[in-house]
């Protein structure tokens, strides 16, 4: 059995404790559902604590009720602190039973997950000492003083110190619960609760195949022909009216079928593919961007720069620091 607490404090954020523990939830629907064949399902079970084992009351108004106080919690596989609103320090202090309880799970080799000023608690415990950590960005500053010995990392959004998780933002815990439901049942799993949840966000970062799927579904089999031939040969160059002559088609006609299947015409269909393909080796390869340029297709680095910016809103080199700003390593 997978035990996992949330632990529970007045003006905490509700969305850090009840958006991980529904992509939880969901996982164990996936595993009893047997979507991954090559997985045992394992029984989940959540608890709620606090430490008086009262119920407390969110930045919001809205009302939790733990299951136990922390003196009578479960020994938990994986222990989530909330994100605190404004200044956390009032909150350790009304909290100090907290830090014992955290420094037994550490020894007993529980993962041990903070986000924002909820890493706060890990600190004071001194379980981050010498270590790499984060935290939320308004209170950078504040943190680094009161805790010196902490290798406070600025620019990223999550950190790992072995068991130790810090993460700067509710999205972040988000990325990590993913990565935890990749480690207890599988990445299939994991794949499927991240398009489930956070399709409309990730987007860009979908493989070539899943982007073609969707695009395919008209009844223009030229057109679809031809969008097949596009998504394979991607990296070429594409000279249209050769494309719309290999298929039958002159070169206006192509281009009225084409938008009339698709929505696009089909340079436009071209840019897209390029910029999605582009954008998933940004996030998942070390290759320089000079050389992503060259793999999707393109020969100008500025045009290519341009077009990403256009899309995204920043550059390449940008975008890869913001989305890979995750010092840690997943289990596989």
């Amino acid at each position: 059995m997978l035990n996992i607490s949330f632990l529970l404090c007045d003006n905490m954020l509700a969305t850090s404790a009840t958006l991980p523990m529904e992509l939880l939830h969901a996982a164990v629907t996936l595993a009893t559902a047997n979507i991954d064949s090559e997985l045992e399902a394992q029984p989940l079970k959540i608890t709620l604590v606090s430490t008086s084992g009262h119920p407390i009351k969110t930045r919001t108004g809205l009302k939790l009720s733990p299951d136990c106080a922390i003196a009578n919690a479960p020994t938990a596989d994986i222990v989530y602190l909330p994100a605190l609103w404004r200044n956390p320090e009032p909150i350790l202090k009304a909290n100090l039973e907290v830090i014992p309880w955290l420094q037994e799970h550490y020894r007993n080799g529980s993962l041990l997950a903070g986000v924002g000023t909820g890493c706060w608690f890990l600190a004071e415990a001194g379980l981050l000492d010498n270590k790499p950590a984060t935290t939320h960005w308004f209170y950078f500053d504040r943190f680094q003083k009161r805790f010196p010995n902490i290798q406070l990392k600025r620019h990223h959004f999550i950190t790992q110190a072995g068991n130790l998780y810090c993460t700067g933002s509710v999205n972040s815990l988000a990325d990590l619960t993913v990565q935890f439901i990749q480690r207890y049942f599988s990445h299939r799993i994991a794949s499927h609760v991240e398009r489930h949840f956070f399709h409309e966000i990730r987007a860009s970062a979908r493989a070539a195949q899943a982007f073609d799927e969707a695009d395919n579904a008209h009844p223009d089999e030229a057109i679809v022909q031809t969008q097949t031939w596009l998504q394979s040969n991607y990296n070429q160059e594409v000279q249209m009216g050769e494309l719309a002559e290999q298929f039958g088609m002159s070169t206006r006609t192509f281009n009225r079928r084409f938008k009339t299947a698709t929505g696009s015409t089909p340079l436009a269909y071209l840019k897209n593919i390029r910029l999605r393909i582009a954008t998933d080796l940004l996030k998942s390869s070390n290759l320089s961007v000079g050389e992503i340029v060259f793999r999707v297709g393109y020969q100008d680095g500025a045009h290519f720069t341009q077009l990403f910016k256009q899309k995204h809103g920043v550059t390449p080199s940008v975008y890869r620091t913001t989305v890979r700003a995750k010092l840690f390593t997943p289990h596989e």
